[in-house]
């Protein structure tokens, strides 16, 4: 049976972590996400799941023991929130090109620099982008309440392996802070190392070879022509998860004249804002991205045909407009609102960012 409680987002995390028969998380603290490895601590899942829960000395030291946990073909994951995971963009991008799954929480904080402890989406473009160096893509998943931070914990996991990518969910202070009631799965087992390889393949470095060539993890190869056809591989996994994988949330679009693109938080926020619009008689519509890799695109450029203009809102100084816009691809006009440096917009600021970029004049 599922279990009904009233917890932080960054605790359902670290729940879902446990209930989802993760092996290892590796981690270091810091604020807004803190309570990720706080509630990982005080439950004690090595007494009754196995899990390794260990405190690193640095987010770069966590990130590779991921690295390492990963290549044993282990459910791995880590957290941190802003300037922790641009310490981990050089294991992260090791992790991308030796194809292993793992998973990262980024509760993301006001930036740049060591900026604020106050919630932000000025991470976007590091997440969605690389981040690191090389051509390369993390699955990223986008939660809007603290329900969706359990569950996304699995499918990113699910994800991850499916892929042989890392993955990563892309959060903020403000759902990571908040309390709702989370209804949470009940105990997965630990998956044994044949369940592994009968779902995922036998890929990993589990030290016993059975009858087979060694596996080597590695990301470094020195032929230019070997390093090209490589690339080529990733770049088809990668368009082969835009064909199949985009995951998107639409209110109101039906009849919708404007359409405002929000994600996470933001998005709550905008659900409100439909609503005071349509109470004013204006035609307003939601698109949640649920994945930002991949994006959304076929779904906003077709509701582009529809409307008027289109009203990127985002706690940064504009990240996601741009895939917005590239989506769109000049069908109708694409502005963009946001609040930053830990400034959390309202409903009505919305509204009125709706308004003077498309309503008056």
């Amino acid at each position: 049976m599922r279990e009904l409680k009233l917890m932080k987002g960054n605790e359902a995390i670290a729940e879902a972590a446990i209930r989802c028969g993760t092996d290892g998380y590796f981690g270091y603290p810091i604020t807004p996400q803190s309570e990720v490895m706080e509630t990982l601590m005080a439950e004690q899942p090595w007494k009754t799941t196995g899990m390794v829960v260990l405190q690193a000395e640095s987010e770069i030291a966590s990130i590779n023991m991921v690295y390492g946990g990963a290549g044993c073909g282990k459910k791995v994951m880590t957290s941190s929130s802003s300037p922790g995971i641009s310490l981990m963009q050089e294991g992260l991008t090791y992790i991308a090109g030796a194809e292993l799954p793992c998973v990262v929480v980024n509760v993301v904080r006001g930036g740049p620099g060591l900026g604020t402890i106050q919630p932000a989406q000025s991470d976007y473009f590091q997440a969605v982008k690389g981040g690191g160096h090389g051509d390369y893509k993390l699955i990223t998943l986008a939660p809007a309440s603290v329900q969706e931070m359990a569950d996304f914990v699995e499918l990113a996991f699910d994800l991850a392996f499916k892929y042989r990518n890392p993955a990563m969910i892309l959060s903020d202070g403000v759902i990571g802070q908040m309390m709702e009631k989370v209804e949470l799965k009940p105990q997965k087992p630990r998956m044994t190392e044949e369940e592994i390889i009968e779902k995922y393949g036998d890929w990993a470095t589990t030290g016993k070879t059975r009858n087979r060539n060694r596996n080597i993890i590695t990301s470094v190869e020195l032929s230019s022509e070997n390093m090209e056809n490589f690339n080529h591989k990733l770049q088809a996994k990668y368009k082969k998860m835009q064909e199949e994988e985009v995951r998107y949330e639409s209110i109101n679009c039906d009849d919708a004249e404007y359409l405002l693109v929000a994600y996470g938080s933001s998005a709550r926020i905008c659900q409100k804002t439909v609503e005071l619009a349509r109470a004013q008689g204006i035609k307003v519509g939601l698109l949640r991205p649920i994945t930002l890799f991949p994006f959304p695109e076929k779904p906003i450029h077709e509701l582009a045909k529809q409307t008027k203009g289109i009203l990127s809102v985002e706690m940064s100084a504009g990240q996601m407009v741009e895939d917005v816009k590239l989506s769109v691809n000049g069908i109708t006009p694409v502005e963009h609102y946001g609040r930053f440096g830990g400034i959390i917009p309202s409903p009505a600021e919305v509204l009125e960012a709706l308004k003077s970029n498309f309503l008056e004049g």
